[in-house]
């Protein structure tokens, strides 16, 4: 017994829980059947110069998130801003310049952040404008609408973009 006891506990605290950055989920499904399913780290603001101190930084591919590349799935094929996008899973990027963010889609869904990012690998990329989050959003958080609509939310901006 004592031996399970020791197992357990070392292997528990091998396992690293990042506090700071929890993972998030966002889910919806649209009137036409599809479902969305987004799961992220969200990062808060703490402080920090968001573009400054902290992600995204203009012009360079953020994981839209903390940590691990955040995981965007659909059941069925959709349009993404009136762009075709096949059902499955994708790795979620952004790209913000200003108020002029490029949204990604990339078929790599196991990367650690956007340090191993290959623009090869983007299955569609649209882009929109970025509008302002009211109130200001702390913690980034994802929200997915019954009409397909995504929001990102993060400090002072909330980006969306349109699945149907």
């Amino acid at each position: 017994m004592f031996a399970v006891v020791c197992i357990v506990a070392l292997s528990a605290h091998g396992q690293k829980v990042n506090t700071q950055s929890p993972i998030a989920e966002a889910k919806g499904s649209t009137a036409s059947g599809t479902s969305i399913y987004i799961r992220y780290n969200a990062p808060s603001v703490r402080g920090r110069a968001i573009g400054k101190d902290l992600e995204p930084l203009p012009g360079k591919v953020w994981r839209t998130g903390a940590d691990s590349a955040t995981a965007f799935e659909i059941n069925k094929d959709v349009k993404v801003e009136g762009k075709a996008l096949k059902a499955g899973r994708y790795a979620l990027f952004t790209i913000a310049n200003g108020d002029d963010w490029t949204i990604i889609f990339n078929k790599d869904v196991h990367k650690w952040g956007a340090f191993s990012y290959k623009e090869s690998e983007d299955v569609l990329r649209v882009n929109v404008k970025a509008g302002k989050a009211t109130p200001f959003a702390e913690k980034f958080t994802i929200t997915v609408s019954k009409t397909g609509k995504v929001d990102l939310l993060w400090g002072g901006s909330d980006v969306s973009f349109k699945v149907e």
